[in-house]
């Protein structure tokens, strides 16, 4: 990949075939802040991530898992690469996002990242995640997981072209 500008990457198909970029996320993400704040990171990234948005479940909360489970694993691609976004999941650093990145990606297949509900992620869903990941110790409201997710992806994209993006170092 190479860099024209402060923009997007411009991929170049000489170095690997680009694998589809996925998010399928609990929720709808309507047209607040939240909504723009995402379509500007996902904007960025290469390729466009393809998103599909899950209806909230209804009932009690192990009702809510359930239903939220089936749809999600309905929804993931058949031999995806599946990763679940659930607060006991590895911590990288974004260095680390974007190695893992790159081995995903360079797999060929479908990455596809998954956000949970309020009610999280159900067992079934984290057990057929190829790897979790966490955004940290701290619990977020789904809509501003989907943006941070968008924003750490393009970072980690930026690591990996060499961008100038990242600042490795602490000011």
């Amino acid at each position: 990949m190479r860099w024209s500008g402060c923009g997007a990457p411009t991929w170049t198909r000489s170095r690997r075939r680009l694998s589809d970029l996925r998010i399928v996320a609990v929720g709808r993400i309507g047209q607040g802040p939240e909504a723009e704040l995402f379509a500007r990171y996902a904007a960025r990234l290469r390729p466009r991530p393809i998103v599909t948005e899950l209806a909230d479940g209804r009932g009690s909360p192990a009702e809510i898992a359930r239903r939220e489970a089936d749809a999600i694993l309905a929804a993931l691609p058949h031999g995806a690469v599946a990763v679940a976004l659930d607060l006991g999941g590895d911590a990288p650093d974004s260095a680390g996002l974007a190695a893992l990145l790159t081995r995903w990606t360079d797999l060929g297949r479908p990455v596809c990242f998954v956000i949970g509900g309020a009610e999280g992620l159900d067992a079934r869903v984290l057990a057929r995640a190829d790897h979790t990941l966490s955004l940290g110790p701290l619990t977020w409201p789904h809509l501003l997981a989907r943006v941070m997710l968008a924003e750490q992806l393009f970072r980690a994209q930026s690591i990996a072209a060499g961008h100038p993006y990242h600042r490795a170092r602490r000011p």
